[in-house]
């Protein structure tokens, strides 16, 4: 590179600044155009002497970033791969994750066939991305996941990153037993990162036992934080594509559930094991996959664990309302619920004025049991749900000073506007039952708010139980 130095970088310092924050998206032209006055041996050799030139290496970065980032700026990375190894391997934070980022933009707009990935992987660059992951700043272990994650996506990067094979050190779970804490979880955000990119990948880290390290962080107890991220990157596994059906097999809930009926530690650990049951059974697929006694033993945690809290104003009862909406989103789900104490809970909290947090939390996951965001044909329940429903609505009402179901609605209604819309979302999907459309809908009350064009600034609420008010009617 020596050929190529720069005696007075001031030149290609200005020129690099311009080209990186320039605001407009650089095309392959303009990309080609610059490198034609200063090639990339050239902005390569004067990042790697430096020197005392202020600033001049986070220019070069963020110019090369841009440079490479281009289908043009991709084509000449195999010429420099290199640079590549030496930039993973530098003292510089920056430098690293530049070269993890260089990586990426290799595999993801170079050549679409199995060439970028073997040539990374002829490179040994694998092993080098895996200590930029545990061993560099938070940045650089970004980069790094999003390289690797890249990687995955080619057969032969999947065959380098999971071969039981291979060396010891550069298998992921070994790499994970050798970490600090901070580093364990940064492996275990990996994995949660590569379970996105596709079904193959994520079947081969179930059969390769990689979820038991998840497992094994949440049965060590002595860390809480370490425990909370854990909890953390399983919520975030249980929204991927392909993480649900997978995280329902196993000792999954066992553990969730021993953690949620588990007082002796942290409320907020009890919260995200809540959060992530609800988004388990969010879907009628965990249903399929997981034993009929299995899901009782999670609601009836969930009901005892609610029942501790009646009377308490916490987010930890507020999070669990929220996970039976999340539950009951499904039909199949919503019926569950009817068939345990949890639907009592959820409208005890409804109606009864619990606290505002509470009820605001409650009208929205009772919108989801009900159907306000099925489909027509699906928004009512079985027999034994639907008479469930209607009597606790009923029950409340006879219970407290409204009487009927139709004035404790009303009751609602008059209340703050957040308040307003979650029972518009409530009713919009309770007019599917002719007893609602008949009993609460219909009363003069009720037509008076749905068509006073002054009612409230719940604009869109007020609208979609409109729209539903008048479908159920007309039909």
């Amino acid at each position: 590179m020596e050929e190529f130095s720069l005696d007075d970088p001031t030149q290609l310092l200005e020129a690099a600044s311009d080209f990186a924050s320039y605001p407009g998206f650089q095309n392959d032209e303009a990309v080609k155009k610059f490198l034609d006055k200063f090639p990339l041996p050239v902005i390569i050799s004067a990042l790697q002497c430096k020197g005392d030139v202020p600033s001049l290496e986070t220019t070069l970065v963020a110019c090369l970033e841009r440079v490479f980032n281009t289908k043009y700026g991709a084509s000449l990375i195999p010429q420099f791969m290199s640079f590549v190894q030496v930039g993973l391997q530098a003292e510089s934070q920056i430098v690293r994750r530049l070269a993890c980022k260089t990586v990426s933009c290799f595999l993801e707009n170079g050549s679409s066939d199995s060439v970028s990935a073997a040539l990374v992987i002829d490179h040994d660059i694998y092993p080098l991305l895996l200590d930029c992951l545990v061993n560099s700043d938070e940045l650089v272990a970004k980069a790094s996941t999003d390289a690797i994650k890249s990687l995955a996506k080619y057969p032969e990067g999947m065959e380098v990153i999971f071969d039981a094979n291979k060396d010891e050190a550069t298998r992921i779970g070994n790499l994970a037993s050798r970490c600090s804490s901070l580093g364990r979880i940064r492996v275990l955000s990996l994995i949660v990162k590569l379970f996105s990119v596709s079904t193959t990948v994520a079947s081969t880290i179930y059969n390769s036992n990689l979820l038991s390290l998840f497992e094994a962080e949440i049965l060590n107890a002595n860390d809480m934080l370490a425990t909370l991220s854990v909890l953390e990157l399983l919520y975030e596994l249980s929204e991927s594509p392909h993480g649900t059906d997978f995280l329902a097999r196993g000792t999954f809930l066992q553990l969730l559930t021993s953690t949620i009926s588990n007082t002796s530690v942290e409320s907020i650990l009890r919260s995200r094991a809540i959060m992530i049951i609800g988004r388990l059974f969010s879907t009628e697929s965990t249903f399929a996959v997981v034993e009929e006694s299995s899901v009782k033993t999670v609601l009836n945690v969930l009901g005892e664990r609610m029942e501790s809290l009646k009377g308490h104003d916490t987010d930890e009862f507020e999070t669990a309302v929220e996970a039976l909406g999340q539950i009951g989103s499904s039909s199949y789900g919503a019926a569950l619920l009817f068939s345990t104490s949890l639907a009592r809970h959820l409208c005890n909290a409804a109606f009864e004025r619990q606290g505002r947090g509470k009820q605001l939390a409650a009208l929205h996951a009772l919108g989801n049991i009900v159907g306000e965001n099925r489909s027509d044909d699906r928004k009512l329940l079985n027999d034994n749900a639907e008479e469930s429903l209607r009597f606790l609505i009923y029950e409340i009402a006879a219970r407290s000073s409204k009487l009927t179901p139709s004035v404790l609605f009303l009751s609602i209604l008059q209340q703050d506007p957040e308040i307003r819309l979650a029972a518009y979302r409530l009713i919009t999907g309770l007019v599917a039952r002719p007893w609602c459309l008949m009993e609460i809908c219909s009363k003069q009350e009720m037509i008076r708010i749905v068509t006073d064009p002054h009612n409230d600034s719940t604009k869109n609420g007020l609208l979609s139980y409109q729209n539903a008010f008048l479908l159920y009617t007309c039909n």
